[in-house]
């Protein structure tokens, strides 16, 4: 069975990792109420969707 020959050093291991970081999921402005929310998506806020009310959102009691 194959062993390796030598240890695998820090820097040659980090550079071949140096691909694996998560990248921040996207994300876009909501033309109705100017909060962050992901494309092609309703908006978890207000519920509009291009421009249209497509879901009625409740307002939580404080």
């Amino acid at each position: 069975m194959a062993n390796p020959k030598r240890k695998t050093s820090k820097g040659r291991r980090n550079r071949r990792r140096s691909h694996d970081a998560l990248s921040r999921p996207a994300s876009s402005i909501c033309p109705e109420c100017s909060e962050p929310k992901r494309p092609h998506n309703i908006c978890a806020k207000c519920g509009s969707y291009k421009g249209k009310e497509v879901v009625q959102i409740e307002e939580a009691a404080v």
